[in-house]
């Protein structure tokens, strides 16, 4: 049942249950799990034959120009995991050994083109992502992301501060030589039990909080933005969800967090930070993760990598979207 009172925004006020709702305990061990076949490799050994034969800038590359139905076959079943199972799929694996890095990330992008279009991730139109600790340090209100240190994160939506992907890829060309553990949990689930144990709070998640949009637009346009942690339009609950960057949203406002605001995210990361409520795994080189990023939320922890530039963590990231233009903005 869901209200939509005069008084407030459209709420989900029952609990869902379907496969998107969630806990490790209750996924099977290999679930979102999508291996690579014999054809489906054979496809991938000679499209990186053609493409290293055949320079082309990766955004020029389409899935059309190709004969690949052992793949489309495959990312249709991804596609399904995601509009429809758990929200999120791990693709084992490219064939980093027998193809340079470069035409492994030439695959991945037109693997990816198959579940929706691919769109800038940055506000000057960056499409490709590179995912490796650059030094920097994360310091609040510098637009330095997390994802180019080594620090660990909480769980969050990707652009929870503009406009957020429908899903995110990661592609790993290289892991750490600690840490960097990646995690998933149900924003469903937490939704959940936040209606069972604090719903008076969880109707204040559908209220807007600010973000900091980490420089991320136009030099003129306001650096925070303000939008609902939960929003539901009848039939899918959607979230924006980044803890650290709403905290440092008000800041950057000169304001605090409303104390209802406050218990409401302090209720709902300890939801989400309890034992059983996350999938956990550890990438290895050529796999592919795939999230729905407005149903799920995703992590990585703290890392420690090798000294050897080569060696170093490095990950791919691409963001798709269902609809739209590929601008950062839409």
């Amino acid at each position: 049942m869901a209200s939509n009172e005069a008084s407030g925004p459209l709420m989900l006020r029952e609990i869902d249950n379907g496969p998107i709702a969630w806990t490790s305990d209750s996924l099977p061990a290999d679930a979102g799990l999508i291996r690579v076949t014999d054809a489906c490799r054979e496809e991938m050994l000679a499209i990186a034959a053609f493409v290293e034969a055949n320079p082309l800038p990766i955004l020029s590359l389409r899935p059309s120009d190709f004969d690949m139905p052992a793949c489309r076959t495959m990312m249709g079943e991804v596609r399904a995991m995601l509009k429809s199972g758990a929200g999120f799929a791990v693709i084992d694996r490219l064939p980093l050994d027998d193809i340079s890095r470069e035409s492994a990330t030439a695959l991945y992008w037109l693997l990816t083109r198959m579940v929706g279009q691919t769109v800038a991730q940055k506000w000057d139109g960056l499409m490709v992502y590179d995912v490796r600790d650059t030094g920097k340090a994360l310091i609040d209100a510098s637009g330095v992301r997390s994802s180019v240190t080594n620090a660990g994160q909480e769980y969050h939506n990707d652009n929870a501060f503009n406009l957020p992907p429908d899903y995110v890829a990661l592609f790993c060309l290289q892991t750490a030589k600690e840490g960097g553990v990646n995690g998933v949990v149900s924003f469903q689930t937490a939704h959940n039990k936040m209606l069972e144990r604090h719903p008076d709070l969880l109707e204040r998640l559908y209220e807007p909080f600010c973000f900091d949009r980490q420089m991320e637009h136009a030099p003129d346009d306001d650096r925070v933005s303000d939008y609902p942690i939960f929003e539901y339009d009848g039939t899918t609950l959607r979230t924006r969800f980044s803890d650290r960057l709403s905290r440092v949203g008000y800041e950057m406002r000169g304001g605090s967090i409303d104390a209802k605001g406050s218990d409401a995210i302090d209720a709902l990361r300890e939801i989400i930070s309890e034992p059983g409520a996350r999938r956990e795994f550890m990438f290895e080189p050529g796999q592919i993760q795939i999230v729905d990023n407005r149903r799920l939320g995703h992590r990585r922890t703290a890392f420690t990598d090798w000294p050897e530039p080569e060696q170093r963590r490095h990950l791919v990231r691409l963001w798709v979207r269902d609809a739209g233009r590929p601008f950062y903005l839409g």
